[in-house]
């Protein structure tokens, strides 16, 4: 029985995160999840309470495998300024990922205080990263660089989540332009 159940979960959260990246926020119902899932809408209530409570299972479980790829990046860059531009391209490299719309999704979304503190903390765990690397470059404000450093991602993400303009080589190429001068100076 616990393993049905731990199956029926993961099908609503993989439902949730094709229902975010497909159409945001507004798309994320409880009876579009029955639908993706073939479940009762009555039943998707056993395993969640709300919408922020799907929201908050889908960053405890996707952002440590998102965080999980950055580190990764940066452990087999060469130096501190190698670790910085992984930083930056891995994150840009991530926007195509269901698991990376989804968490923009969530971010835009009206959620309630608990939902918005795992979502800080889980981007406070992503920037605490770059800090070493910030240090090592000899940053005076390593802390803050980083926050700012992450301002220049996000900035980054928006403008290839719209899709228009730049090709994604050129933003990810100027976000890194930005960065490296940026954390040198």
């Amino acid at each position: 029985m616990a393993e049905h159940r731990s199956m029926q979960r993961a099908a609503l959260l993989d439902a949730a995160r094709s229902l975010l990246s497909e159409g945001g926020t507004e798309a994320l119902t409880f009876p579009a999840l029955a639908e993706r899932t073939g479940l009762a809408r009555s039943s998707v209530y056993e395993y969640f309470r709300s919408r922020a409570a799907v929201v908050e299972e889908l960053c405890e479980v996707d952002f440590p495998v998102w965080a999980a790829e950055v580190e990764a990046a940066m452990a087999a860059a060469e130096g501190p300024e190698g670790k910085v531009e992984a930083y930056v391209r891995r994150q840009l490299a991530l926007v195509g990922d269901r698991r990376h719309r989804a968490v923009v999704a969530i971010s835009a979304s009206e959620l309630d205080a608990g939902a918005r503190e795992k979502i800080r903390a889980a981007h406070g765990g992503l920037v605490a990263m770059v800090v070493e690397a910030l240090r090592d470059i000899g940053h005076a404000e390593p802390r803050l660089a980083a926050m700012l450093l992450q301002g220049v991602v996000d900035a980054a993400v928006r403008r290839i989540e719209f899709g228009v303009a730049e090709d994604p080589v050129v933003i990810t190429d100027a976000a890194v332009g930005m960065a490296l001068r940026g954390v040198r100076g």
